[in-house]
């Protein structure tokens, strides 16, 4: 194995392609259950930055995120390599959920109070992980201190309570775990199975997604229900069903099968780059793009403040260009159309300050454009591949 390929997160092995008649996992009940868990903490922090929108606000979201996807990412490369149908494994993963659901709640006073509990539910996830990853490689040994060092130090900033080094321990928390498998490499072998990957985050945009969906329900909550609500409430729905459309029309298929026919290095930096770290930006982009429509859908035929305008436009900004960045690394492309649409997404934040309604309709057609453009690229690429060449032609 090259040693250039880079380490799993939270995981210590060395992928490779799945051998011939070996068994395929696909994702259980019991994983879609855990990412339940999972998405409700992300709904949880949501709330933080629609109670403090601002860059404070933003960098503990961006903290607390960052800590909980390592995690994430470390639990979903487990159960990968081990599907979790053993009565122990399936206690231990719902150990690992109780976990999740202690950062959950403690999530919106984790700056202000809260952050020992916080702490203390991700030193339940880390102890849960690896109990459950030591039956398959107890190689996972030499990555723990990293991960429990984490722990502590976030329960060390809780006890700080506040102040400038609060931050800089969340900081170093994120950081060291990450940083550690490249300083301290450990050996080992797993199968990354394209089919897992694929099927596992997909499910977690889909559920993330489900957040955008109770956004335009709180928004439209307590709201006189009139025609003026049913449209503001049809275009909500229509802008999470355009980023529906943008990640699992067809593209789902193609990175399966992307991921199944790459080489163990490939595969290995498509799943880290493309999974791990691309879905970074789409996940923080869909939240933060419901928290811009749990404000516009009340007030959509009005105009918007900075923040909430921002949080709809740039967020879905920020979803399309960790999307583009994740078809070009798993080689689903076209991602030029996606970087474009970005940048026209922000440039419609001035008609969210006129009208709430406006910036919506200009976000969705946006995106509809973006997708016309590529199904039309798409179907001439296609064309081209199958014209005979001019010395056929000829003959």
């Amino acid at each position: 194995m090259s040693s250039s390929a880079p380490p799993s997160p939270s995981a210590p092995a060395t992928p490779a392609a799945p051998d011939e008649g070996e068994e395929v996992y696909r994702v259980t009940t019991l994983e879609l259950f855990f990412d339940l868990v999972f998405v409700f903490a992300i709904t949880q922090l949501t709330g933080v930055f629609v109670k403090e929108p601002n860059p404070l606000g933003l960098l503990q979201v961006v903290l607390m995120f960052g800590v909980l996807w390592w995690m994430y990412g470390g639990y979903a490369w487990l159960t990968n390599m081990m599907s979790p149908t053993a009565n122990v494994r399936r206690l231990l993963l719902l150990v690992g959920m109780v976990g999740f659901f202690l950062t959950a709640l403690a999530t919106p006073t984790a700056f202000k109070g809260g952050g020992v509990m916080w702490g203390f539910g991700y030193l339940v996830l880390v102890i849960a992980h690896v109990s459950l990853f030591a039956q398959a490689n107890p190689n996972i040994l030499r990555v723990l201190p990293a991960n429990l060092l984490a722990a502590v130090l976030i329960i060390f900033a809780g006890l700080l309570d506040h102040g400038p080094a609060v931050y800089a321990l969340w900081i170093v928390a994120l950081v060291v775990p990450i940083i550690q498998p490249y300083i301290v490499p450990a050996g080992g072998r797993f199968t990354i199975q394209a089919s897992h990957i694929v099927e596992r985050h997909g499910l977690l945009v889909i559920v993330t997604l489900g957040e955008s969906v109770i956004a335009v329900g709180i928004g439209a909550a307590d709201q006189k229900l009139d025609a003026g609500l049913v449209v503001a409430v049809t275009l909500g729905l229509a802008l999470a069903a355009a980023i529906w459309w943008t990640y699992f029309v067809g593209d789902d298929e193609r990175a399966e099968e992307s991921l199944a026919g790459a080489d163990d290095v490939a595969r290995t930096q498509m799943t880290m780059f493309g999974y791990f770290y691309a879905h970074i930006p789409i996940i923080v982009g869909v939240i933060v793009t419901a928290a811009g429509l749990k404000k516009s859908v009340g007030h959509a035929w009005e105009g918007l403040h900075a923040a909430p305008a921002i949080s709809l436009a740039g967020g879905l900004a920020l979803y399309l260009l960790g999307d583009a960045a994740y078809r070009r690394i798993v080689g689903i492309g076209p991602s030029r159309i996606r970087l474009t649409a970005a940048v026209a997404a922000l440039a419609v934040i001035p008609l969210g300050l006129w009208i709430a309604a406006a910036e919506l309709v200009a976000l969705i057609v946006i995106v509809a454009v973006a997708l016309a453009l590529e199904h039309r690229t798409r179907t001439a690429r296609a064309a081209t591949a199958h014209e005979p060449a001019p010395a056929a032609v000829a003959s």
